[in-house]
């Protein structure tokens, strides 16, 4: 991930565009503080996933857009949660 002026992005969009048709992703700043991002549409999709499930909704939230996925809400939904978690001692 680069990141890039306002300024810069404007001078050099097109370059800025294919960089991001080839993978890249691209945060632009002002005044050295992010303020928007480039990035390809299957990204936005994604980030559109994340905010509708919530920071409560979970992994099952985020389900969709493939053959069964209720399936696998369902099942993640019905299994039982343990109230804390082992955490081992790594020394």
């Amino acid at each position: 991930m680069r990141q890039i002026s306002a300024s810069e992005a404007k001078a050099k969009f097109s370059d800025f565009v294919r960089a991001v048709e080839q993978g890249e992703l691209l945060i632009i700043t002002r005044h050295d503080k992010p303020v928007a991002a480039l990035v390809r549409p299957e990204n936005i999709e994604q980030l559109e996933r994340l905010r509708a499930a919530g920071p409560e909704g979970g992994l099952a939230s985020l389900a969709g857009g493939w053959e069964e996925s209720d399936e696998l809400v369902r099942i993640v939904a019905e299994t039982p949660r343990t109230t804390y978690r082992i955490v081992p001692d790594m020394e």
